[in-house]
């Protein structure tokens, strides 16, 4: 559970853990709205060109230096497809064409949790540079992959998936 829950939402009396329907909650001790702990929806895409995948390089923390898969959180109104088309223009500067969802991922090692939404994608348009809390970017081979990729609790699952998809 997230520790930063610890005033009810609707009438800001305190939350105190309970177990409903077989999951530890919180729950306000004043009025009884219980706290649900969702996942952030997050959107992104595996850019393939030749073979090859595009990373961008983090430039801010949590890991900052590591290469990751280009994405991120979704706005409240937002359909995860534009969201990863946003995504990878905010990053990499590349306006890219999805070719088919590569699969819905939950990382349950970062605070909030994650539910994380993949596309394979072609880059259309656009000049390829580093931007938003991007520093670097780089295409890198199934069999090339570095060993720093950030949020490994879902992003090794989905390059490996896209290996898997690719037999190798």
């Amino acid at each position: 559970m997230a520790p930063s829950l610890r005033f009810c939402a609707s009438c800001g009396g305190p939350l105190s853990r309970r177990r409903l329907a077989g999951r530890m909650r919180r729950v306000c001790s004043r009025c009884g709205r219980v706290a649900y702990e969702n996942a952030k929806p997050c959107a992104g895409a595996l850019v393939v060109r030749n073979g090859k995948v595009l990373l961008v390089k983090r430039g801010i923390a949590p890991y900052r230096g590591w290469w990751d898969i280009p994405g991120g959180y979704l706005e409240a109104d937002e359909h995860p497809e534009a969201g990863a088309r946003r995504e990878l223009l905010e990053e990499t500067g590349l306006r890219v064409r999805l070719r088919g969802l590569l699969g819905v991922y939950v990382d349950r090692r970062i605070q909030p949790h994650s539910l994380n939404f993949y596309y394979l994608a072609e880059a259309v348009a656009g000049r390829e540079r580093a931007s938003d809390d991007a520093v670097g970017l780089g295409w890198f081979g199934p069999r090339e992959l570095p060993t720093r990729i950030a949020y490994p609790g879902h992003a090794r699952v989905v390059l490996a998936d896209w290996r898997r998809r690719r037999r190798i």
